[in-house]
């Protein structure tokens, strides 16, 4: 998606098609089934999207991908309430697209910016490649990696440098493998004594659990850190 959670552009379906890398017939079909709320109708009886139908959008977008059927996606959206905010829903979607394995497939050109849902210049392609979402294959292919590219494809977009996106990645990589030895650990200890079918239950269900945990700490803690770096810290309570 190249379209923000806070970016309020409105945009016709035909933009939110191409935005979302699907088409407008898509989008048409997922409004008929009631998955997309309908879009505000402006001037000239032309019908505008905003952050929330791409952001819902991609979540529709990210189960489907995960197989699971239209009838179920529409439970599981039911499910959520309905005060989720753009932001909200990109966190669903991030533990849903956690529980996909991974999956690298070799694509053209053409295809590798149908699935991105924009045009790629030659330098979008040198930052994606540099954070590892896509390699350059034989014959003007490209081997990617579904589960990064949308986040790569954003941050194409983010006012940062390149060597700074690196470094966070890198921040990101090493903290998350700390995270999951220690809790690996930690709940290898506790299933040691039990039997390999359990094991495998427990893990199971833990994955998704622990992604969420994991996403919701972590959002609480970066609106801290960024709220104190706008703001300032807070009275030292302690005294």
């Amino acid at each position: 998606m190249t379209t923000e959670a806070g970016d309020a552009t409105p945009l016709t379906i035909d933009e939110l098609a191409a935005r979302s890398g699907v088409t407008v017939r898509t989008v048409r079909f997922y409004g008929s089934k009631g998955l997309l709320p309908p879009p505000v109708i402006g001037p000239r009886r032309v019908g505008h999207y905003g952050p929330d139908h791409v952001a819902r959008l991609a979540l529709i977008e990210e189960l489907r991908q995960q197989g699971m059927t239209l009838s179920a996606i529409e439970r599981y959206l039911k499910q959520l309430p309905d005060d989720l905010t753009p932001h909200d829903l990109a966190i669903h979607r991030a533990v849903v697209a956690s529980w996909a394995p991974d999956a690298v497939d070799t694509v053209s050109r053409r295809e590798l910016e149908r699935r991105a849902g924009r045009p790629l210049a030659a330098e979008d392609v040198e930052r994606l490649a540099a954070m590892n979402v896509v390699v350059e294959a034989e014959g003007d292919t490209f081997r990617v990696d579904s589960g990064l590219l949308r986040l790569g494809v954003q941050l194409l977009d983010v006012p940062l440098s390149h060597e700074v996106i690196l470094a966070a990645r890198k921040v990101l990589v090493e903290h998350s493998r700390a995270a999951a030895h220690a809790l690996s650990q930690l709940f290898r200890g506790e299933v040691a004594e039990r039997a390999a079918q359990d094991v495998k239950s427990l893990s199971a269900h833990m994955h998704p659990l622990v992604v969420q945990a994991l996403l919701t700490t972590f959002q609480r803690s970066l609106r801290e850190e960024l709220g104190e770096w706008v703001t300032g810290p807070g009275p030292d309570l302690s005294r």
